[in-house]
């Protein structure tokens, strides 16, 4: 990466009209604070004028950014265009809850430049949706993405939750088949994990549930992987399929190369040139901050060439793309197929590494264990 590398923005956006019982990402259940938010955003935005050469990803994550009107989205993508270099090109991504999107507030984003949609349908079971705390219907779930594609909408993700209480792989199964018959260009599907401070894993521990075992998970991966490659996806990150390489999310593969990118927003993280620091988990510490032209930055670190290294490892053989050996080498001074002989050996000898085009990559085995591939 040099520094004329093209960055991706990301601005959290923390509001939600209830917060849902399994997340653990920082937001809160009121959108009292919004007006404050975006005039905070815009002056955050003022501290970076210079920092970063451009960019060619902004994505709006939260939270639920579908909570903002078109006026507050405008006003949040006009000010990042009036504060930094943004590509004509760029990916523009939104998240979104189902029950948000009616069909002029949808032919309205279009119109405000946003190119992709990110829909948090999680399941297309209400005894799920019920369960995980959502506050839309299966129904609703269809409906809002047949609303996406009357609206204009060619770029379209989806999330989906599996190894939630009760669910079996034929049930996961045919969630999967349900989003597979909306075509859809992208699909996230995300194993259920449960934070100690979240009300779901509290209600886990209260009612004796658990979590499925090593093997089950196996099993629900294993599953998605072959059900979305059969129909056509291509599995180029551990929890991520699109239908074409064009239709892969631009901005998170800026985060799994290496990329530069920049968070707005309380709890948000940016890296840039083996910087990285992100900003305090606290609206009202955010708002202050702000308020008082001071950075609401929490904590920074500088990684080493050794922890740059560890983590490119770590974040490229969760993707289908691995590792370009020889880049690697040239970047880090470190020859993997030397340095690393036996273990890169014994893991293509066990069928969770191939050599490739002068990449190590990692196979659906290898994917299944992605987190313990960069001990290598």
């Amino acid at each position: 990466m040099t520094e004329t590398a093209k960055a991706g923005l990301y601005i959290h956006i923390p509001f939600c009209l209830k917060k849902c019982g399994y997340c653990s990402f920082y937001s809160v259940a009121s959108n009292q604070a919004i007006p404050e938010f975006l005039n905070a955003i815009i002056r955050e935005m003022s501290f970076y004028r210079n920092l970063f050469y451009s960019f060619d990803t902004i994505y709006l994550g939260g939270g639920t950014p579908s909570l903002l009107t078109i006026g507050q989205i405008n006003a949040i993508l006009d000010a990042a265009v009036k504060a930094f270099h943004v590509e004509p090109s760029a990916e523009i991504t939104v998240e979104a809850n189902p029950g948000d999107l009616s069909d002029d507030y949808l032919k309205a984003l279009k119109a405000a430049g946003v190119n992709r949609l990110n829909i948090g349908i999680q399941s297309f079971d209400d005894r799920i949706l019920n369960f995980l705390g959502r506050r839309h219907t299966a129904r609703e779930a269809r409906a809002a993405f047949d609303a996406v594609r009357t609206a204009g909408f060619s770029n379209v993700g989806l999330d989906l939750i599996y190894g939630v209480s009760g669910q079996t792989v034929a049930l996961w199964r045919r969630d999967l088949r349900l989003a597979i018959g909306l075509a859809p260009e992208h699909l996230s599907c995300y194993s259920l994990s449960l934070e100690r401070a979240t009300p779901l894993y509290r209600r886990y521990q209260r009612s004796g549930l658990h979590l499925p075992s090593e093997k089950q998970a196996l099993d629900f991966f294993l599953a998605t992987s072959r059900t979305l490659t059969d129909s056509g996806y291509l599995h180029y990150e551990v929890s991520n399929y699109a239908r074409l390489e064009t239709f892969r999310s631009r901005h998170n593969m800026k985060y799994w190369r290496h990329i530069s990118y920049l968070g707005l927003g309380p709890a948000a993280h940016s890296f840039h040139l083996g910087r990285r620091w992100w900003n305090k988990a606290d609206l009202d510490g955010y708002l202050r901050n702000l308020r008082d032209d001071q950075t609401p930055q929490e904590a920074e670190e500088t990684l080493s060439p050794g922890q740059l290294a560890l983590e490119t490892l770590f974040l490229s053989l969760r993707t289908q793309e691995g590792i370009d050996l020889e880049a690697f080498r040239k970047r880090y001074g470190y020859d993997l197929l030397i340095e690393k002989k036996d273990a890169v050996n014994r893991l293509i000898a066990s069928g969770k590494l191939k050599l490739d085009a002068g990449h190590l990559r990692p196979t659906i085995a290898g994917m299944a264990i992605a987190d313990s591939l960069a001990l290598i």
